[in-house]
């Protein structure tokens, strides 16, 4: 099919820009757990904090849906 093609490109797109954000977040979560650590060993207050490294593992598993609809996508 002559218009499979671009679609497919834009998908493959898509998962670069998924996979990027997917990697992205990993990293952001870690450096949150290390700075709730880090403020837990000094006596600080880390309740917000701890409510931006659930937010932030909310997205992540938004990223994650998004990452394996585009797998699917590009399996059809």
């Amino acid at each position: 099919m002559p218009g499979r093609r671009p679609y497919r490109e834009t998908l493959l797109q898509h998962l670069a820009q998924a996979g990027r954000h997917v990697a992205q977040g990993e990293e952001h979560i870690c450096k949150q757990e290390a700075l709730i650590a880090e403020l837990d060993r000094d006596g600080h207050d880390a309740t917000y904090a701890r409510a931006l490294l659930q937010t932030m593992r909310d997205t992540q598993a938004l990223h994650r849906e998004d990452l394996m609809h585009i797998l699917g996508a590009l399996e059809q």
